[in-house]
Formats: structure tokens, sequence, C-alpha cells
């Protein structure tokens, strides 16, 4: 067990240490010079401070809203899209249709078979292709459509062969 100090703390932080003399040894430096340190600043290029381009953006709030009712106001996305000849409307529409038929018809393949995790996983990206490629038919944006039939078209077939 250790001895209380004699000393509380208020009155230590008063005290001041004194140097004690002792007789000087040969190991004590003769010449009364101190020890050279050196000491390593790091470089000016290693210190980052952040620099900023522009003035400081102002944090404005949302404006109210004309709605008062308990439902949010619904807005639709406006989507841009090339427009087609149609000439290629027509074609694009056609592949569309192929596309969905192999899709659908590969999965149709699947049904009442055991599938493994990863399988069952590419069931459902199908499937919400075909979903998000008949939407896009139906608002007649067929780019759109084509390119989501022929991903749903690509991974019918990958599921297929993994059968």
């Amino acid at each position: 067990m250790r001895k209380k100090p004699n000393i509380t703390w208020a009155k230590a932080v008063q005290v001041r240490p004194t140097l004690q003399s002792h007789p000087a040894s040969a190991s004590d430096v003769s010449d009364g010079n101190a020890p050279d340190l050196k000491i390593e600043w790091p470089p000016l290029a290693t210190i980052l401070i952040p620099v900023r381009s522009g003035p400081v953006r102002p944090h404005v709030n949302a404006p109210a809203s004309a709605n008062t009712g308990s439902e949010p106001e619904k807005t639709e996305a406006p989507m841009i899209a090339p427009q087609l000849t149609a000439r290629e409307s027509a074609s694009a529409q056609q592949e569309t249709n192929q596309s969905l038929s192999i899709a659908e018809k590969n999965l149709v393949a699947t049904r009442g078979k055991d599938l493994n995790p990863t399988q069952s996983d590419l069931v459902s990206k199908i499937k919400g292709f075909l979903k998000d490629a008949r939407e896009a038919a139906q608002a007649g944006d067929w780019t759109q459509a084509r390119s989501l039939a022929k991903k749903a078209q690509v991974l019918s077939e990958e599921l297929a062969a993994s059968l």
C-alpha cells in the first residue's frame, strides 16, 4: 500500500523543484555545454489546409408547398428520349417484343425447378427488367424498352444455361 503524500494537491501546484548539488564525476559534461539536439520539422507540403475555391453556399430553406393536404405532391420526372423515325421506332418495337418473348420463354422453363440463391436472384432481376420494359413500351419510349428487354433476354439466357 502506498502512503498518502504529506502535501495536498492545492499546495503541490505552488511548490517549485529545487536542484540538488552533487559532486561532478568524469561522466558529466565538463564544458558545461548542453548536448546538441537536432529537431526535425515536418516539411510544409505535408500539412494539409483546406482551401475554398469559391464562396460558401448559402443555406436556403425549402419553399413552402401550396399543397396543404396530407399527401405530398407527386411530380413526374421529365423524360428525355431521342426522336426516332417511324422505321427506327418499328424496328425497336419489333426487337423489344422479340427479346420479351425470349426472356419469358426462358423464365417459363425455370418454373417448378429447384433454384440456388444465385439463380433465384437472376429470376427476380429478369422479372424486374421485364416489368420496366413493358412500362417503357406503354409510355412509348421504345429505345428504353428495347434496352431493358435486351437485358432481360441476356440474363434469361444465362439462367437457362445454368440449369
